[in-house]
Order: C-alpha cells, then structure tokens, then sequence
C-alpha cells in the first residue's frame, strides 16, 4: 500500500498536519502508537483546550522565547486568526479570555479533538493508533516511508514528522522523533524542561513554611550572578514543599535552566516583589503611614491586608521585627528592611522538575535546517517537520499550541504538493 503523505504522531500538530495535507487532495496515513488521537489536546488548557491566542503576531512571537521569530514567515501564510477560522469552520465556536486565550465555547477539549476527528474522516484520512514507528526509510537521498515495529514497511512520497517532544510522556511523547531526525542528518539542539516547577533546598521551603501560600499578581525575577534581573513575570506564584510553582515560575524556568548552564551555576538567585505597583520608597511611606495611624495595635494588625498572612508574618520575622509588638515601637529601620523584602525577597533555587515533569520541552530539531515557509527539511527531500520536534517553545497560554497548528498546516499542505509533485 503507498501514500502520498505519511504523517507520524496524532497531536495537535500532527492532526493538523493530516487534514491539511487531505485537503490537498493527497492520500494520507496518520500514524500513532498511542491507543488514541489528541491525547495532549486533551488535557490542555486544563482539560477545556486553550486552542490558540488572539494576540498580535509580535506579541505571540514575544510569547516564545525559544526561536519564536522563525516562525514570522509561517504566520505571513497561515496565522492565528486563520487558526480560528478553521474551527469555526469545523463547527467549534470560540471565546476569549484573558491575555488573548482562546478557548471553545463548550469548554470541553474533548469538543475540539472530536471536531478534528470527524474532518479526518470526511476526507478519508487513514488512522492507525497501537502502530509505533521503529524508523523513518529513506531512499535515494529521500524520504520514501516507514518501518514499523512489527518490521512492516509502508511506502509514501513524503513523511511528517509530528511526534512531540519529550515533556507530558503520558501523552505518548516520548522523544522518537530525534533519532529519526539524526538520521536524516538534523542537529538536534539540547533537550531541557521549560514550563516547569522551581525546586529549591532554602530552609523555609525544607522546613514547609509558606507550603500552599499562593500570591497574587507578584513580579518573580531570575537574577544574574551580578544580582540583575534576566527576565521578570508578573503573575501568580505558589509555594510548594519541593519550590515555587504557578504560571510566573513556569514562565522564569527556562531561564534557571539557562543561567545554571551559562555561568555554570549549583544554584541561582530569584526575587519576589510582592508589591509591584508601588517602588521601594512609595511603599516605605505607606508603611509607615499605616503603623502611624494605628500606633498601639500590633505590628501584625496594623499592616493586614498588606500582604497575605502567612507571607507578612514570614516577612516580619525575617526583618526582625516581633509580629505582637506595637506598632509605635517599630523602629524605621525594622520597617526600611521589612520594606526591602516585600520589594525583593531573594531566595536561591537549584534547578527544576525534570523533563517528564515540563510542560514544554526546549530544544529539538534545529530551525536552521528546516525551511521557515514549508516546514520541510533542508536535507532530505520529502521530509517534513511540525510542532514540538522542533526547537520552538513558547509560555504556556495558547502559544506552544498555535507554533503547532501553524507548523503543521504548512507540513502538511507541502507535503501534499511535493508528493503531487513526484508522480
């Protein structure tokens, strides 16, 4: 039996990838090990499929720290708006919420694969799920099919490499795609966890302090060895009994793991300025108006609501300051340091979870030797590269998922055409 287009993986990419390329009108086998398509569609979004982001292409592109920009030509052919089109399309109605996130109407994920699903079928995609791939053939200096692992061999044109990374292996990404890649001559860029919890040893996270304390709409920074910051979220965070977690730690994860192998570091140093909107010296002020105001209460009375509880209680016992002494007797350079804490707790970490663990992976297939406007490789004719295989990673928040609708649409509808090409 020979196909036209061969696509391996059924993810967002890969189910992108295989429509795309039926309705080029090619003769498509869609390939997965797993028992069932869109496992990590699923699950995304928390189970409601955060589809794509309605933000400005600059935007999206500043969402995706690992090699966003190469995906510039791609959005110039298929965007995120065209993204939206196409499951209105299918019949899913989307809806905006914060930061550009778009979800379906439904709420349920389950919604959008079944969408996908149902359009495979009315253009007489093939579907194997149970079905690992032991390697990718390549004939002549080109793509020619597959081996299975029962040692089957199926014969296509062209192959789609859409297998995913390494992150979120309960969803069958398990990192196949890179020896196959290799094989064909790719470079495949170092593998680490992004979109990952923070571990740390600090006595207070061993000692299970803050455990659970989450905090809202702080501004988390890593820190270079020089104590600047490299990058900044504000966002939420949370303490847990291994580190810090929550959307502003996921986001500053990739850069621990890149400042640790930069400088070479056992450890690195992350702040917490709990009070973001006001600097150093307004919330200096402000404090002091408050104990003023309220001299014989409590230390701990005057200045509730400041701070969650728990955390200006933390704070106050490591400004030395007593949390039942009176306000009036809080002595102002007590309450300088108290002010230097709620503005930058600083705290070192010494890695993350590992990559089983991430959201995302970062590295993979290196964009040098893909072309931006077909996904195709620069080595082997015929071969064709979407989604989280490649060295693209973005934030959570919509962003990872469209780098994969996009890069599979453009894998998929290529490898049609070359395929076309080739008879």
């Amino acid at each position: 039996m020979k196909y036209d287009v061969i696509v391996v993986g059924g993810g967002p990419s890969g189910l992108m990838a295989a429509i795309a390329a039926g309705e080029s009108g090619a003769k498509v086998l869609l390939i997965d090990k797993g028992d069932k398509l869109g496992r990590k569609l699923a699950i995304s979004g928390g189970g409601r499929c955060n589809v794509t982001n309605r933000l400005p292409i600059d935007e999206i592109v500043k969402h995706i720290p690992g090699n966003g920009r190469f995906l510039y030509s791609a959005f110039s052919i298929f965007n995120n708006e065209d993204i939206i089109q196409f499951f209105e399309n299918l019949g899913i109605k989307l809806k905006e919420e914060d930061h550009g996130r778009m979800f379906p109407v439904t709420n349920k994920a389950q919604s959008v694969v079944d969408a996908l699903l149902r359009r495979l079928s009315e253009l007489n995609v093939t579907i194997k799920t149970n079905t690992p791939v032991k390697e990718i053939m390549y004939n002549n200096q080109q793509a020619s099919g597959v081996e299975l692992e029962n040692d089957e061999i199926i014969d296509s044109s062209a192959v789609v490499v859409a297998v995913g990374g390494k992150s979120v292996p309960q969803t069958g990404s398990t990192g196949d795609g890179f020896p196959w890649a290799e094989k064909a001559g790719h470079t495949i860029s170092e593998l680490f966890p992004t979109e990952v919890p923070v571990t740390s040893d600090e006595p207070f996270i061993k000692e299970k302090t803050l455990q659970g304390l989450s905090l809202r709409e702080v501004a988390v920074s890593v820190l270079n060895p020089k104590g600047k910051p490299i990058i900044t979220h504000k966002m939420d965070m949370i303490f847990t009994h291994f580190g810090i977690s929550g959307p502003a730690v996921l986001r500053c994860s990739q850069f621990v793991v890149k400042a640790m192998k930069k400088w070479n570091l056992k450890r690195v140093t992350m702040s917490i300025d709990a009070i973001p909107d006001y600097n150093e010296e307004q919330l200096f002020q402000h404090i002091v108006k408050l104990l003023k105001d309220e001299p014989k209460k409590a230390v701990k009375n005057g200045l509730k609501g400041l701070l969650p509880e728990r955390y200006l209680l933390f704070l106050l016992d490591l400004s030395g300051i007593d949390e039942n002494m009176q306000a009036s007797n809080v002595s102002m350079e007590n309450i300088r340091s108290f002010t230097k804490l709620c503005k930058q707790f600083q705290f070192n970490v010494n890695g993350t979870l590992p990559l089983e663990k991430a959201f995302v992976t970062g590295g993979g297939v290196s964009i040098k030797e893909i072309e931006p406007k077909t996904m195709a490789s620069k080595l082997m004719p015929g071969l064709y590269f979407c989604g989280e295989v490649l060295d693209i990673y973005g934030y959570t928040g919509g962003y990872n998922i469209t780098s994969a609708l996009v890069t599979g649409r453009l894998a998929g509808s290529n490898a049609a055409e070359y395929s076309s090409n080739c008879h």
